[in-house]
């Protein structure tokens, strides 16, 4: 919401989507610079009083986001407050993940439930990349394009302090001050290489989604379009999180890698909405079961006092990947129409696949090992 919401919000008040894409460009990349930053201070001091304070902080800056643009004020001071907002915005789900194996352990439940929590936690974030687009058009066309991210502040200030005070904390890994553990193995490098690609397929995917929209004279349909992505990714989430037997996750990293590539070669024949919706919505179903195995890997090879940063490492990775692809598709789409934007996404998944199949061994000798 935080990111669509800025976009939307200059974008109208300043009739400049160039500013706009910078605005909300400043807040996705300060987010990936500021998530790992703020993931290392919660593993060295604990997640309760960092997420409060983040969730604070997120708070004020949506506000004063929005105050900007009340007061007029040049673009560029809404692009610095941006900036700082997205620095500061928490890594809930990914905090969350930390939370699950420490957990499960303490209950003395079946270790395989780690693997069921992070599809249901994976499935979860995928909802909310459906739920965000329709709140933030809906918000915007019943009380003004101020309002989705004012909403936005009143979720982050309600939910994320309540999670940050949350009991479970207690579960998070225990603060070990400056750890000395080992973080970016080779294996570790693979998985924050993976999320980069998921990141150039989903910026790549909103921009020529947004362009076929506005082509067909539809441009206010361009968020629910991509809200479709989410439909089978939180499906097929849901689904990995009901298998029962212990899985070989190198193998299924291959395996999903696989079906994302093949599954996004009909996006080159794609023209108009119809058929768009329908790829959109079979593509999304091989999404999220590879960043649910990504995530679940990450957390597998990493020390137990340094998940939290490697969890939000992968999330910037994530955002970092995001602003590459919708600038590289966004600069194509302008000299080509549509069909550049979507080579960009074959391109990801091709990578991505590649990828897989040349890190399946580290991946199985690491997890071995650990």
């Amino acid at each position: 919401m935080s990111q669509l919401g800025t976009l939307l919000l200059v974008a109208t008040t300043t009739k400049s989507y160039t500013q706009a894409g910078i605005c909300a460009g400043a807040l996705a990349v300060c987010n990936a610079i500021g998530a790992p930053w703020f993931g290392s201070l919660t593993d060295r001091l604990g997640q309760s009083r960092i997420l409060m304070f983040q969730c604070v902080a997120g708070t004020v800056g949506l506000v004063a986001t929005v105050a900007t643009r009340y007061f007029e004020l040049h673009w560029v001071a809404t692009a610095v407050v941006a900036a700082l907002t997205g620095f500061v915005l928490p890594q809930v789900g990914q905090l969350a993940r930390a939370r699950w194996r420490p957990i499960i352990v303490g209950r003395k439940a079946d270790d395989r439930l780690v693997g069921t929590a992070f599809s249901y936690e994976g499935a979860a974030d995928e909802a909310s990349f459906v739920v965000g687009p329709v709140l933030v058009g809906a918000a915007a066309a019943a009380l003004g394009t101020w309002a989705p991210l004012l909403a936005a502040a009143v979720l982050l200030g309600l939910f994320g302090i309540q999670f940050a005070r949350h009991p479970s904390s207690r579960f998070a890994p225990t603060p070990v001050g400056t750890s000395k553990a080992p973080l970016w193995t080779a294996a570790f490098t693979v998985l924050v290489a993976a999320q980069f690609f998921i990141g150039n397929l989903f910026g790549s995917i909103q921009t020529g989604t947004t362009l076929l929209t506005q082509l067909a004279g539809h441009p206010e349909s361009s968020g629910l379009f991509h809200a479709l992505l989410g439909i089978g990714s939180v499906s097929a989430g849901i689904a990995l999180g009901r298998l029962t037997k212990a899985p070989n996750h190198p193998k299924r990293l291959l395996l999903f890698a696989t079906a994302m590539w093949i599954l996004s070669l009909p996006l080159l024949a794609v023209d108009n909405l119809t058929l768009l919706a329908a790829e959109l919505v079979i593509l999304g179903f091989a999404i999220a079961p590879y960043m649910i195995t990504t995530f679940t890997l990450g957390e597998l090879i990493t020390h137990r006092s340094r998940t939290a940063t490697a969890m939000t490492l992968l999330a910037g990775a994530t955002g970092l990947g995001y602003a590459t692809g919708a600038a590289l598709a966004g600069r194509l789409v302008d000299e080509g129409g549509v069909a550049p934007a979507f080579k960009v996404t074959l391109a990801a998944t091709t990578f991505a696949f590649v990828l897989a199949v040349g890190a399946k061994r580290l991946l199985s000798r690491t997890t071995h090992a650990n």
